[in-house]
Parts: structure tokens; sequence; C-alpha cells
């Protein structure tokens, strides 16, 4: 499945429409970025479960600055709508394809359990 072009108008549709989402922040002045590309491509068609969005920080500042991203590639991981894994810079196959199979195998009850927690306790 190819990745898709993610904006203010349907990120929020797009994460919690879906079960799991990966999301590359990514600008084209970016060399890092351009070179994580084919990696998040690759992925895209190994996982077709899994949606790929790209979110341009150029086009899509508003969208960046929302997601609080200083840095770019940027990757997040969002299951059933809830943000599980944000980190910057690009990751190599091996471990994109991990972060695949974490995400995939999280136990969304106890992620809900320990996010209510910690919530409870600020």
């Amino acid at each position: 499945m190819a990745t898709q072009t993610l904006n203010q108008q349907n990120f929020d549709e797009i994460v919690t429409g879906n079960d799991v989402v990966l999301v590359d922040f990514w600008a084209d002045w970016c060399g890092p970025c351009k070179s994580f590309a084919p990696t998040f491509e690759a992925s895209s068609d190994k996982h077709p479960d899994v949606v790929h969005g790209k979110v341009d920080t150029e086009a899509e500042q508003g969208l960046a600055a929302a997601a609080n991203i200083r840095s770019i590639p940027t990757i997040m991981a969002f299951r059933e709508g809830v943000l599980v894994f944000a980190q910057p810079g690009a990751l190599p196959p091996a471990a994109l394809e991990d972060l695949v199979t974490q995400v995939k195998a999280l136990d969304m009850d106890e992620v809900r359990k320990q996010l209510a927690e910690q919530q409870a306790g600020q």
C-alpha cells in the first residue's frame, strides 16, 4: 500500500479511523528525510494493514507545530488513535520493522489503563 499524504484536513480522521498509523514528518530540503523515504515506502508495501502517512512540515506548518515537531524526520506511531511512539531521526529498515511489530503487539487495554493512571496522577 502506498504512503498517504496527511494534512490538517485529514490527519485526525486517518489517525482515529485506523488501527495502526505510522506518520513520517519530513521536508523536501531534508537529506535524512529523503534517505528514509524508500525505507518508509517499503514498510508500507510490506504492511498493507498499517497506514503509512507522510506530513510535509513545510506545507503543513500548523500540523507540525501541533505535533510539537522540533527535528525531522520524526516518526510517530498511533494505535487505535493513541500516540504510542514518537522519535526524531530516520530509522534503519530493521528498526522500523521492529517498531511496526511492537505497535501491532501492544495490549491497548493496558496502554489506556497506564494513560489513565498517569493523567490521574498529574
